[in-house]
């Protein structure tokens, strides 16, 4: 008996399950196949076979048949199919508002601890006493190389070292809260 045989049809939906295993034998692969072509790939076509099936399987008594069960069936993976890739392109969109959410929401963050940050150092600079910060100002924001400050200001090479060895100690300690922030900085600066 052809498996698309009209009188197939009410052994199906009476759940005769030797009606229902010649169905499934017969058109698993070539269902498989079409979904394969919608799809492009093999482990979800399966699956959306599957769900047809189960669904034809599960609804048999309150399901009305009329027509061919080829037709239905490649009706069924289609529309199982085309909610599949609907639902991929949803998932897809929310992942790319969440990433670019999340990304809105660091780099807001990540202002807002900057500017802390400059507080706290500007904050940290002010205690140091005058000549350690002259000397650590003249380094890091000037650019001026150890020689030249103590040319400037008429001390020592080993002054400035020293100078600049305290400042840096007082920093650390006073701004090691903000050691995730400076190394966000500095490794977008590279």
């Amino acid at each position: 008996m052809n498996p698309d045989n009209e009188q197939l049809i009410p052994l199906l939906l009476q759940g005769d399950e030797p009606a229902f295993e010649r169905v499934y034998k017969y058109f698993l692969k070539p269902l498989h196949v079409y979904a394969i072509n919608m799809l492009k790939d093999e482990d979800t076509a399966a699956e959306m076979v599957q769900n047809v099936f189960l669904k034809l399987w599960e609804r048999r008594e309150r399901f009305s048949l009329s027509g061919s069960i080829q037709a239905y069936l490649y009706g069924a993976v289609y529309n199982e199919c085309l909610n599949h890739l609907r639902h991929q392109k949803v998932k897809i969109n929310h992942q790319s508002h969440v990433a670019y959410t999340m990304k809105q929401d660091s780099e807001t963050d990540a202002g807002m601890e900057l500017l802390d940050l400059k507080e706290k150092l500007q904050q940290a600079l002010n205690e140091l006493p005058e000549r350690c910060r002259t000397i650590f100002q003249l380094s890091r924001f000037e650019d001026l190389k150890y020689k030249e400050i103590a040319d400037q200001l008429g001390i020592s090479i080993k002054t400035v070292e020293t100078q600049m060895g305290k400042a840096l100690k007082t920093l650390r300690l006073k701004l090691v809260d903000y050691l995730p922030v400076i190394i966000w900085l500095i490794s977008r600066s590279i």
